[in-house]
């Protein structure tokens, strides 16, 4: 069972707490804290697996957890830290928020990607030790790991992508110059599953090119297969576009190739700008007039034309020389780059619930949807330092401080930052 998309719930390790613990020991007085930190929550991460073809694991597990950090403990013992959930995937898949949209990783290469990461563990006593606090009897908990649901969308990586109706000939073409060996029969929708293959050239060249299954009018919108398979067309570097010339099915060649075209511009704007090579399959039971008024309007369109018969390979070594002297010249297989976090509207943030306990002077500021943007700062940043003072006062946070009594100069700690309070 081929499948190319899927949603699952991730949930990253929640940090260990820190511990709250005194030094004993005979003759030792006055031994002072010693409680050490809770170790790191285990972060999800994903690593690509060529074994793998199709998402249809991601059906009977939808949810991913890692493993807890473990609390600190007594005599300055730090809190283990959790190991990473390793989660495979296939060669590129595209992992999305399903929430926003916003492209997290393209996992097309071999370097693993973090996607949940978890929690830091929490402080123990010792940290808050001062010259006028020489007992603190409080710790800092661990903070909870990223939860997120994601949207997996597996988009093929090949260099050539075959397009075109149903039942044109894509199937036995692919058969004929690789060792694909898709279903073919006369009838349409054979191929209902992409199906790749290497074609080998001379000289030890090859590339790897796509049979897309075959595509109608109303593509975009999902009809037929519609863009369930279109997506695997957005990496191809080149496309081969094969018409059947013949129209045997009582079709008009030069309405097919209007039709497809429009349907991939609709899709995706870029596809319409994507090279293409255009191959009139099926000559031999089309009239001489029939294949020169379609290559007179092909080339009229600006695309190179290529009269073959796919079954004996007539024509079809001309296209395949053509098609390695263009992949010789285009830029590498498209890879999505991840867009970035975007900096939350202020004023959506302001119902946001925010609690604030003191202990001995130190005021702990907790918040989950604070603790979330605090993860996006980058504090060696000017402007997004800034970004993070702005939600702080505009949100309501430091009017909580003052309500709850924190004076100039006193301990703020909001997770992993801790600063002193100035007016």
């Amino acid at each position: 069972m081929f499948i190319d998309i899927a949603k699952i719930v991730l949930k990253a390790g929640d940090g260990g707490d820190g511990a709250v613990a005194f030094h004993r020991e005979k003759y030792v007085a006055s031994g002072g804290p010693d409680g050490g930190d809770g170790g790191r929550g285990g972060n999800i991460v994903f690593q690509v697996d060529d074994n793998l073809s199709t998402l249809a694991d991601f059906r009977y597990k939808r949810k991913y957890t890692a493993q807890r950090g473990e609390n600190g403990r007594g005599n300055r013992c730090f809190g283990k830290s959790a190991p990473d959930l390793v989660v495979c995937v296939p060669r590129g898949t595209v992992v999305k928020d399903a929430e926003t949209g916003r492209v997290i990783a393209d996992m097309s290469g071999e370097e693993p990607q973090v996607i949940a990461r978890g929690g830091k563990g929490g402080w123990g006593n010792t940290h808050f030790a001062t010259p006028t606090r020489q007992t603190p009897r409080f710790s800092k908990p661990g903070t909870p790991g990223e939860e997120l649901e994601v949207q997996l969308e597996l988009k093929l990586l090949a260099d050539v992508g075959l397009v075109g109706f149903p039942n044109v000939g894509k199937s036995t073409l692919i058969s004929v110059v690789s060792e694909a060996k898709p279903n073919i029969a006369n009838y349409h929708f054979t191929t209902l599953t992409p199906v790749l293959g290497v074609v080998r050239m001379q000289e030890g060249k090859s590339f790897v090119m796509a049979d897309i299954p075959g595509l109608i009018e109303g593509a975009w919108e999902g009809v037929g297969l519609g863009h369930q398979f279109l997506r695997h067309v957005e990496r191809c570097r080149l496309l081969l576009h094969i018409v059947d010339v013949s129209g045997s099915e009582g079709r008009d060649p030069k309405e097919d190739f209007r039709i497809i075209n429009e349907e991939l511009r609709k899709f995706n704007p870029e596809l319409a700008e994507r090279p293409m090579l255009v191959a009139g399959n099926k000559c031999d039971i089309a009239s001489e007039e029939q294949v020169a008024e379609f290559e007179a309007f092909v080339k009229a369109e600006g695309y190179e034309f290529f009269p073959i018969m796919a079954p004996i390979r007539h024509g079809v070594e001309e296209l395949l020389n053509r098609t390695l002297e263009l992949l010789s010249k285009l830029p590498p297989v498209k890879r999505f780059e991840p867009d970035p976090i975007p900096m939350q509207d202020v004023e959506e943030l302001k119902r946001g619930k925010v609690e604030i306990t003191e202990e001995d002077g130190v005021y702990f500021v907790k918040a989950d949807w604070l603790l979330k943007i605090l993860n996006t700062i980058n504090f060696d940043d000017t402007d997004s330092a800034q970004y993070f003072q702005r939600v702080l006062i505009q949100t309501g946070v430091i009017d909580a401080l003052r309500d709850a009594g924190v004076q100039e100069g006193d301990t703020v700690n909001l997770y992993d930052l801790e600063f002193d309070f100035v007016e």
